[in-house]
């Protein structure tokens, strides 16, 4: 547990520090309200202790207001000296644990610690069980920069209302977790929430799975099945991936938001639905439309509002809370509760640009945590990349190629992309979906290529 220590009287800094070193805590002490504010700003602090006096002109009040505008705020023990009452009820009022006078017993102060740390595990216990109902929605709320706190301003007026909203954003910047979290700040909390890739799968299949279908409707169909849409209920449908889907069903979703009605493939007769529609890309739809690749009138009934999420590179106040707060869970999931970052490892992966964003990070983090050999993870810790060494040696020079009679490079291209189809589709265990991942390629495009090759005969899996 990180314990902040802030006194403008050095005497008293080091006996707090002595104390709660020997008891086990780890320790910062600073001696005013900024530096006090760059500690919370820049690491995980469970607990605060503070005079209520710092010099002639500093109040711990104010140390009190910034641990508490803090997203993951740690409890305040406030010192003070004899006959303030008053402002300890102030204190109380504001978010204080609890205070203590001036002078105080070392036993009676480390109870009271102990008693402040008790309190903030099981916050942190319940947060962790509602993030278990409904995984990943608590990584999105630590973030404290200006940016996030837009975003989840934005969420919190949108999410009560009907209206559909598009998530923008690069990949891995929690585009399906904001959707979760409009569905549960939302009046229909208690309905499902049923996401669908729509990059994921091929036409006739998109079609049912939103839609549904009727027995007969082509082979397989053995009876009737209610899509996405109407099995949904009065939730949410968050349909990802939305500028993958083909032009011949964008037509189709069109008229389905206009009429709030489905027709099941195979039959004639229209189902209402009562579902929300949440869509997300990481796609300009705009530019898609000048482009052809999707319908102007779709993106128009689509994009009612519009949620920007900046990626991890434009917000780098959010990496070493977000970095703490995945550290935190692989303390509890590795039964290892003494991780912790070095300050040098905890300053590199701030100063990094992350262009896989917040799904990057927590990937370091776990791989750091993993392989650490003690509780510090330090630089070593830390993947080559991220530290500015280069994964393997730079060539010195072009090497020379032999370019014989007859060589042609189209033909020599084209195999080489045929041997990499080839070897995904192996390490995916022929699961398409799982291929194209591992390519860097969008499904449609993967399926594409695979034909080229003449290596779609195999059954598409999803």
């Amino acid at each position: 547990m990180h314990i902040l220590v802030v006194d403008d009287e050095r005497s008293m800094r080091v006996v707090l520090e002595v104390l709660l070193l020997r008891s086990g805590y780890r320790v910062t002490c600073v001696e005013g309200v900024r530096a006090a504010r760059e500690v919370l700003e820049s690491t995980l602090v469970d607990l605060v202790i503070t005079d209520m006096k710092l010099g002639a002109t500093q109040s711990g009040m104010d140390v009190l207001r910034a641990a508490r505008a803090q997203s993951d705020a740690p409890e305040v023990i406030v010192i003070t000296a004899f006959g303030t009452a008053a402002s300890a009820v102030e204190a109380m009022r504001e978010g204080a644990y609890d205070y203590i006078g001036k002078p105080f017993d070392n036993e009676e102060l480390l109870l009271l610690v102990q008693k402040a740390l008790e309190k903030r595990t099981l916050r942190q216990e319940n947060v962790s069980l509602r993030e278990h109902l409904v995984p990943g929605v608590g990584v999105m709320a630590v973030g404290r920069g200006e940016r996030m706190r837009a975003v989840w301003s934005m969420v919190d007026k949108v999410a009560p209302t009907r209206s559909t909203v598009l998530i923008h954003g690069e990949s891995g910047t929690g585009k399906e977790l904001i959707a979760k979290a409009l569905h549960l700040k939302s009046p229909r909390a208690g309905q499902p929430f049923l996401p669908i890739n729509c990059a994921a799968l091929n036409e006739g299949v998109l079609e049912s799975e939103l839609f549904g279908h009727v027995k007969g409707a082509f082979t397989g169909a053995t009876q009737d099945r209610p899509g996405l849409l109407v099995h949904a209920g009065e939730g949410t449908v968050f349909l990802d991936e939305i500028g993958e889907v083909p032009l011949a069903t964008q037509v189709k979703l069109l008229r389905v938001l206009q009429e709030r009605k489905v027709k099941p493939v195979g039959s004639s007769a229209e189902i209402p639905f009562q579902a929300r529609i949440l869509a997300a890309t990481n796609r300009r739809l705009d530019a898609e439309v000048k482009a052809g690749r999707f319908r102007e009138d779709l993106f128009y009934r689509l994009n009612v509002i519009t949620l920007e999420l900046p990626p991890l590179r434009e917000r780098p106040e959010d990496i070493a809370p977000l970095a703490e707060h995945f550290l935190a869970r692989q303390r509890q999931e590795l039964e290892r509760p003494g991780l912790r970052f070095s300050p040098e490892a905890l300053a590199v992966l701030s100063a990094y640009a992350f262009p896989g964003n917040v799904r990057q990070l927590e990937n370091v983090v776990e791989r750091a945590a993993t392989l650490a050999d003690g509780d510090v993870l330090t630089l070593a810790s830390l993947p080559p990349s991220l530290r500015g060494e280069p994964v393997q040696p730079a060539a010195t020079a072009t090497p020379e190629v032999a370019l014989g009679a007859g060589f042609s490079l189209e033909r020599h291209l084209d195999e080489a992309e045929r041997h990499y189809l080839v070897a995904a589709l192996a390490q995916a265990g022929g699961v398409k979906t799982r291929a194209a991942d591992l390519l860097g390629l969008t499904f449609r495009s993967f399926r594409y290529r695979l034909a080229k090759h003449g290596l779609s005969d195999r059954e598409d899996e999803a």
